[in-house]
């Protein structure tokens, strides 16, 4: 077991790539603080407990200070320590810059930034401890031009420069910081997002068809790429593109 002893921390855990990464974390023999900022994490929590696994469920909103501090220390509060923080927590919004409504962008930029700053502030004591590691989710958008996603663009590209500088402020302590790139994955959020076109399964055509590899991602591809981050002790400061060749 490549995490047998180590606690994870997982937001955004209640579905999608960050559920997947949790089993995975669990199996893995990591336990695990499912959080998520609705109750959907109580139940990939109640399945890793189910499976013989041990797991914790915390719910919380990462863009509140107090909430992702929350987090934290109810983690070390049920398990004594922290190894390893996944930010995984976060939102899309659609539009170009002169479409976006600014609320849309400033939510956007809560979760998707603020959460990450947030959750990893309030972990790095602890991580000092255990010389642990941040693995941060950025994406693709951050490295290429995407119609119609300016704010979550804006906010990805602002995940991959902040792990970075992570990675540097804390190489001294013995924290690694990395981020994972993933491409367009198979998760509830596309459905949800190919639910609100017009056709579909046409839309979701489109999206296969624009993949060099001809397939969507799974979630579960992306959470391998997320436990090499957590496991492999010489890798700091590196963005791990996971796309299926969008960015060739």
């Amino acid at each position: 077991m490549k995490l047998k002893d180590k606690v994870a921390i997982i937001t955004g855990a209640g579905a999608g790539i960050g559920e997947a990464t949790a089993l995975l974390f669990a199996r893995e023999g990591a336990r695990v603080c499912c959080n998520s900022q609705s109750t959907s994490a109580q139940k990939v929590a109640d399945k890793i407990r189910a499976d013989g696994g041990e797991a914790l469920f915390v719910q919380g909103d990462v863009s509140l200070e107090n909430e992702a501090k929350k987090i934290i220390d109810e983690t070390v509060r049920e398990y004594g320590k922290i190894d390893i923080l996944y930010n995984n927590a976060g939102i899309v919004v659609a539009g170009s810059v002169d479409s976006c409504p600014t609320d849309d962008l400033d939510r956007c930029m809560a979760v998707n930034v603020r959460g990450v700053y947030l959750c990893s502030k309030y972990a790095i004591p602890y991580l000092k401890k255990t010389r642990g590691t941040i693995i941060n989710c950025s994406s693709v958008v951050a490295l290429k031009g995407v119609v119609n996603r300016a704010a979550y663009s804006a906010s990805k590209g602002a995940v991959f420069s902040l792990t970075k500088a992570m990675a540097m402020d804390h190489i001294q302590d013995r924290i690694r910081v990395n981020a994972i790139c993933p491409g367009t994955i198979d998760t509830p959020s596309l459905a949800v997002r190919l639910s609100q076109t017009d056709d579909p399964e046409e839309a979701r055509r489109q999206f296969i068809a624009r993949q060099p590899m001809g397939r969507l991602g799974t979630a579960e591809e992306i959470a391998e790429g997320v436990l090499l981050l957590a496991t492999n002790e010489f890798c700091t400061g590196t963005c791990l593109i996971i796309d299926g060749g969008m960015t060739i």
